[in-house]
């Protein structure tokens, strides 16, 4: 019986975050929250990839393969975030990296700490 391969990875999209996991049990995993800038990269048009990352550049590619409905749905909610310029950046990415979405909102401050 030959069925199809296993595949190398697979991506779940959830309302909390998405997460890909790989054939070696390793898996990246980034909440929706925590995401500040979406990038597209691709060495052919058939091998696009979704680029999610944190602030600390940690993150989670996904590629377009393994996106559905769901996954761009979701995208629509991050702030300001325009379906179009994703679209547009996915047609036209060539052996490079186009930054789609930059979250608006500036990196969060770390307090001043007094001592005494």
């Amino acid at each position: 019986m030959h069925g199809n391969p296993m595949p190398d990875s697979y991506v779940y999209v959830t309302e909390e975050g998405v997460a890909r996991h790989y054939a070696d049990g390793s898996v990246e995993a980034l909440a929706w929250e925590d995401v500040v800038e979406v990038r597209v990269t691709s060495d052919s048009p058939e091998d696009l990839l979704y680029i999610l990352l944190d602030r600390d550049g940690q993150g989670c590619v996904v590629p377009r393969s393994a996106t559905d409905a769901t996954f761009l749905a979701r995208l629509r909610y991050l702030p300001d975030f325009d379906i179009d310029r994703l679209m547009l950046a996915a047609d036209s990415v060539r052996d490079g990296v186009v930054v789609v979405w930059r979250s608006p909102e500036p990196p969060t401050a770390l307090p001043d700490l007094e001592y005494d």
